[in-house]
């Protein structure tokens, strides 16, 4: 496994190209199909014929680029640009709840969002009320609710004008591309065009490893390139949830599970799915925390978190938080009254602040006991941190000189402790995508349904098209890690639905939902290699997924 701040030398690949088009993918092995070289054949991932991504008609190109032996670089191109798609201003229509700062939604009733258009209609404005119908995953979707669109304009800066004319009429808006939408039954007959890139590792010939990078320290984010370059990877692929914002925590920390060689450094959001990570062995599994603190002869006390700022739960999922204990996506839930270890890991001191913070050292010792938060961790131990009314309970164990138990455990859907070993890295995701060949995605079940928000959060989370990374397992055991480009008008992107879709077209019989968005970047020897959709370019990150070469013997 990578150490984080050692430098790997990067060595030098001589890669094989292969362009596979659509048509010779669905006659390979017709009589008057055209062979290519032995060599080249061989170096191809079999994979099915086509991405079940749109109309079943739709062009496709997959070239193929081998990186070292075992792994594998497909770029697939599907789909033309539609000239049926086009820009649309969206309206917020204001909440009907009595809370004067409830926030406007995209979607509403249809009385309510008649409404909004009357009242657009009457200001010069002429608008239309669009029916949502998402397709149907393991545990949500079906009928959303109603949106508010205005316009047909070639391109995003001709919408200008009518926004303009909106907030006239006192609403907000913003103008969309109608490619982006995921309504149910578009896809079937959508043309397109999508980018992804697919990276197959086949552990029966890769002589690397894959493992997990989150940089010199938790709390800070690097661009998956950078990951990449200081360990000298073959490729990689961006990782887990991470916090962005200063005030829902530490920016660049797990927001869920992280392992990495060996090491517990974030607690699960809930049991969530996480892709656990083992030499070149990967499984999906959802896992939850067990964390305590004890004293010889003394009751233990829950250990809330590792590494992460007291009190602050970017995803909830925890205990005792508020509003709730559930997963809930991109949401911080609270709790003021908390235990939280720090690992050195997380940077070069630990979160400041009122409360109470235990030094220990490698054998738990404690070595200080100091009544404000805010401190280097000793080389090899780690700190408690406490607030609220768990201060004082941290206080009557934390005697200097005396030692403290501190368990970090993760247990799996039987209760069990993970096993990990040096090799072993976990990186959070989620929803599901695919469970034993079928589809199952866990929306719900993960966080991504909220409740009194009319739906805006699913539609546009999961319903409509983002840029995706996914990963999972095929039959063959092996790994695929995919990036999938988007909020572009040369890649749609992919709904959750469509993801799963893609995901089980690609072979996978598990896969799992990674961080994506702004996130999804793939990088081949150092440079990106996929189109990021940030307009400031490559999002700096809070782990990635990294392929290192074999040692040389």
């Amino acid at each position: 496994m990578i150490n984080p701040n050692h430098r790997h030398r990067r060595p030098v690949i001589a890669a094989l190209a292969v362009s596979l088009p659509f048509a010779f993918l669905t006659t390979a092995g017709a009589s008057d199909a055209v062979a290519p070289a032995p060599d080249r054949q061989t170096a191809a991932p079999s994979q099915p014929s086509h991405l079940d991504l749109g109309a079943q008609d739709l062009p496709e190109t997959r070239d193929v680029t081998t990186l070292a032996p075992g792994l594998t670089r497909t770029t697939i191109t599907r789909g033309t640009p539609n000239q049926d798609f086009f820009w649309t201003a969206e309206v917020a229509v204001p909440s009907a709840s009595p809370d004067p700062d409830a926030p406007a939604s995209a979607l509403s009733t249809q009385a309510q969002a008649q409404a909004v258009t009357d009242k657009l209609d009457a200001a010069g404005v002429t608008a239309r009320v669009e029916h949502v119908q998402s397709p149907q995953l393991a545990d949500a979707g079906g009928d959303l609710g109603h949106r508010v669109r205005v316009g047909q304009f070639g391109s995003k800066a001709d919408g200008s004008p009518t926004l303009d004319q909106i907030k006239a009429a006192g609403y907000k808006a913003s103008v969309i591309y109608t490619g982006w939408d995921g309504d149910a039954g578009s896809s079937d007959d959508d043309r397109g065009p999508w980018i992804l890139q697919v990276l197959t590792i086949d552990p029966k010939d890769f002589r690397g490893s894959l493992t997990s990078s989150f940089g010199p320290s938790l709390e800070n984010r690097e661009t998956t390139s950078q990951l990449s370059a200081a360990a000298g990877a073959l490729a990689a692929v961006n990782g887990g949830f991470f916090t962005m914002d200063p005030a829902a925590g530490a920016p660049g920390d797990p927001a869920g599970t992280a392992v990495h060689d060996g090491k517990v450094l974030s607690e699960p959001v809930g049991d969530r799915p996480s892709l656990v990570l083992d030499k070149n062995s990967t499984s999906i599994q959802r896992l939850h925390w067990h964390g305590t603190v004890s004293a010889p002869g003394s009751a233990e006390l829950p250990l809330d978190g590792i590494d992460r700022v007291p009190g602050l739960i970017r995803n909830c999922g925890g205990t005792d938080d508020t509003p709730t204990n559930l997963p809930l996506h991109d949401f911080t839930c609270t709790d003021a009254d908390e235990i939280v270890a720090f690992t050195p890991e997380f940077g070069p001191t630990t979160p400041a602040g009122p409360g109470l913070e235990v030094a220990l050292d490698a054998q738990g010792t404690v070595t200080a006991v100091n009544h404000t938060r805010g401190t280097a961790v000793p080389a090899g131990g780690r700190t408690l941190q406490a607030i609220g009314e768990d201060t004082d309970k941290l206080a009557a164990l934390a005697v200097p000189g005396s030692k403290l138990k501190v368990d970090t455990d993760l247990l799996n859907e039987k209760g069990k402790t993970l096993k990990s070993s040096p090799t072993t890295d976990v990186v959070n995701g989620g929803p599901t995508l695919i469970q034993n060949g079928q589809l199952d995605v866990t929306a719900k079940r993960d966080g991504m349904v909220r409740t009194n928000d009319s739906n805006s959060f699913f539609y546009g989370w999961v319903h409509k098209r983002n840029p995706r990374t996914f990963a999972g397992v095929d039959a063959q055991g092996r790994t695929l890690l995919v990036t999938a480009d988007g909020r572009q008008t040369t890649s749609l992107g992919l709904s959750l639905n469509e993801e799963a879709h893609v995901a089980r077209s690609l072979g996978m019989v598990n896969a799992i939902n990674l961080d994506g968005g702004g996130s999804t970047t793939m990088v081949q020897n150092g440079q990106v290699v996929n189109s990021p959709s940030d307009a400031t370019g490559e999002r700096p990150v809070g782990d990635a997924l990294l392929l290192l070469p074999g040692r040389k013997d």
